[in-house]
């Protein structure tokens, strides 16, 4: 289950219990300051869950990293030299197709590890890509030759809300990433994992894209 699934789950859990406390009724002579004691817990647990249901929202784009996960796979086909047509997957979204320059691909992502108490809590690290690139073979050539780079974040980002409006709470961090790279060939696929750590790896999807590799010396 995504972790957006799970803060969800929980801001429900506790926006009802927050009602249920709003609507309890009070018995005894301390009965004013006994409905005063649950509207307020019913409202601090309604806005701890509006809380989580907004970060859910925020963190909708990433994913778990509980093991090495298939994270993502692409296919490769040459349109001219240096010019290639991409059809990348990530996870269960539809596959896109991206036009990528160069003679080799990279793909990168932002792993957000928690701080202590989240980690206390059992909160594992979690991903998201950010883009893909094309990149060339020759240093010299990667300073002057046109360049191909896709976005893979969307509209809202759980880090960018935290760099704006939490930067001074000590609640995550995210001052890496992690990037896979191989060689663009015409009928190569790759498979890209994601380890607990962050770190991504690319590996030929088929012993077709293996064949490959060796011929072009990789």
């Amino acid at each position: 289950m995504a972790i957006s699934t799970w803060l969800w789950v929980a801001a429900a859990v506790l926006f009802l219990l927050g009602l249920l406390a709003w609507r309890g009724k009070s018995r005894g002579k301390s009965r004013g300051g006994s409905r005063w004691l649950l509207r307020t817990i019913g409202t601090v647990l309604v806005l701890v869950a509006l809380a989580l249901a907004g970060l859910g929202g925020l963190l909708r784009q990433y994913a778990w990293l509980l093991e090495d996960v298939p994270a993502a796979t692409i296919s490769l086909r040459q349109l001219a030299p240096q010019r290639y047509e991409a059809t990348l997957v990530l996870g269960d979204e539809a596959p896109r197709t991206l036009e990528l320059l160069g003679d080799e691909w990279q793909l990168d992502a932002r792993v957000v590890r928690w701080t202590l108490p989240g980690q206390l809590a059992g909160m594992r690290p979690v991903y998201r890509f950010e883009r893909l690139s094309g990149r060339y073979g020759d240093p010299k050539q990667e300073l002057t030759a046109e360049r191909s780079v896709h976005d893979l974040r969307g509209e809202w980002d759980f880090w960018e809300f935290r760099e704006r409006w939490l930067a001074d709470l000590p609640i995550a961090d995210a001052r890496w990433g992690s990037a896979a790279y191989l060689p663009m060939l015409d009928g190569a696929t790759y498979q890209v994992y994601v380890n607990p750590r962050g770190g991504l790896v690319a590996k030929p999807a088929d012993p077709a894209t293996e064949a490959l590799l060796d011929q072009a010396g990789w």
